[in-house]
């Protein structure tokens, strides 16, 4: 297993949600596409937002709490197409451990509340991990092209007559 920490929440500009999980021992990192609710529900809690009603993930806690549970971990443990997978892993009140099926959207943001260790398993880490090193080495400079021919078209020289 692979532990994680949540590194960033994103938007495109379509208005899709990415989370960054990042590698705490490498420079690796796994996006995987939330739904906005999610997304909010890991950011609210993130950034110390408090909120005037319990929102789902945190009645979620108060349930777990009051059963006599806790939470040990959370697990992205697959990736079956498109689609990522994981378990929320629980102590119940006799000690015996429980995962439960979810998905990696809601098990991050009941991680983010209890503050337990985020894992990925090693298969899926290294099938679908980005490492950015990698992935901006293996641009050329031909794929710049049109950029490059942009930048060649500007004409600076009037930046100095514009400023006086």
């Amino acid at each position: 297993m692979v532990e994680v920490k949540i590194d960033a929440i994103r938007m495109n500009m379509a208005g899709s949600r990415v989370v960054i999980l990042k590698d705490i021992e490498s420079n690796r990192y796994l996006p995987i596409w939330i739904g906005e609710p999610e997304a909010n529900a890991i950011s609210i809690q993130l950034q110390g937002v408090k909120v005037a009603r319990p929102i789902t993930h945190d009645l979620i806690m108060r349930i777990i709490g009051e059963m006599g549970a806790s939470v040990r971990h959370v697990l992205i443990n697959d990736m079956r197409g498109d689609t990522y997978y994981a378990r929320v892993v629980l102590t119940n009140r006799e000690g015996r451990e429980v995962s439960i099926d979810s998905r990696p959207s809601d098990a991050l943001a009941i991680a983010v509340r209890c503050d337990c260790s985020i894992l990925v398993d090693d298969e899926v880490m290294e099938k679908h991990a980005k490492q950015p090193e990698e992935d901006m080495a293996s641009i050329a400079d031909d794929d710049l092209g049109a950029f490059k021919d942009f930048l060649g078209s500007l004409d600076l020289d009037d930046l100095d007559d514009e400023e006086k």
